[in-house]
């Protein structure tokens, strides 16, 4: 499964997609790492593996992608087969309430969340296809399958992602490609801090959530074993979050009145994000 086989993830700087470079590394896996902090991909590639292609670029930088993919594939061809497994992994957040935020938020996280694991996908796949299949990792959120306030824009994307990658599963699976969707609720990375305002602005803080939430390594095992076992779907939540996502399917109602109840008691301000 991951042995001499070449995985590309992005957003591999830091938080989940580091954790998960690191455990594909100990599973045998080469690797190629994406993001845009140059120096923190050649310290995630040091602790992973001396067969790692560190290739850095804007996910939104759409024109390049055909490119990056010819580069990934023509190194992971020379060792193996080319690509065997892609996590797309790169994202960025929000808080704030729909009201107040301004469209350049929407935009932004729609071709980040959305349009960039897309259009990779999109250039990939072909490739996959015609290697005889591979496996394809989106990572989504609790967001991306149950509306959370103050990220209407980060949910928009995350649900797109899930439509997408539900759809692509359908097609290719008679092709050799699995594609497994991950849906954490709250993960300890930087995703909160990072997460833009209504104003476009990096936050800055975190959420206490975030914070106690499942650790990126546990995360990344958890993904890893999912990734063996085939699955095409990881609820990777806990708690109230994995109660949340069980009431968007048993009782959606519910689930409305209280995501409004929530809002109405000052979840707002309590974020800090008023």
């Amino acid at each position: 499964m991951f042995r001499e086989k070449t995985w590309w993830v992005t957003g591999a700087s830091s938080g989940i997609g580091a954790a998960m470079a690191k455990a594909l590394a100990n599973a045998g896996a080469r690797l190629v790492l994406s993001g845009r902090n140059v120096d923190a991909l050649n310290d995630v590639g040091r602790e992973c593996s001396e067969e790692t292609l560190i290739l850095p670029f804007e996910v939104t930088e759409f024109d390049r992608i055909p490119a990056l993919v010819e580069e990934a594939w023509s190194w992971a061809a020379a060792k193996g087969r080319g690509i065997d497994g892609l996590i797309n992994n790169a994202g960025i957040s929000q808080r704030s309430l729909a009201v107040e935020t301004v469209f350049d938020v929407y935009q932004k996280l729609i071709a980040v969340d959305l349009l960039a694991p897309i259009a990779l996908t999109q250039a990939l796949l072909p490739r996959m296809v015609g290697s005889g299949g591979g496996n394809i990792v989106a990572i989504s959120s609790v967001a991306g399958l149950v509306g959370i306030p103050l990220r209407s824009a980060y949910c928009a994307a995350k649900h797109g992602l899930v439509g997408y990658h539900d759809s692509l599963r359908s097609e290719v699976a008679h092709q050799g490609i699995v594609v497994l969707v991950v849906a954490p609720g709250s993960v300890q990375t930087n995703v909160s801090r990072n997460a833009l305002n209504a104003s476009a602005k990096s936050r800055g803080i975190s959420d206490d959530a975030i914070d106690q939430g499942m650790e990126a390594q546990v995360a990344a095992s958890k993904i890893v074993d999912a990734i063996r076992g085939s699955k095409r779907e990881l609820i990777l939540a806990e708690g109230t979050e994995a109660d949340i996502v069980a009431l968007r399917r048993s009782d959606p109602d519910a689930l409305f009145d209280a995501m409004a109840d929530l809002v109405s008691a000052g979840y707002a301000n309590k974020l800090a994000a008023r």
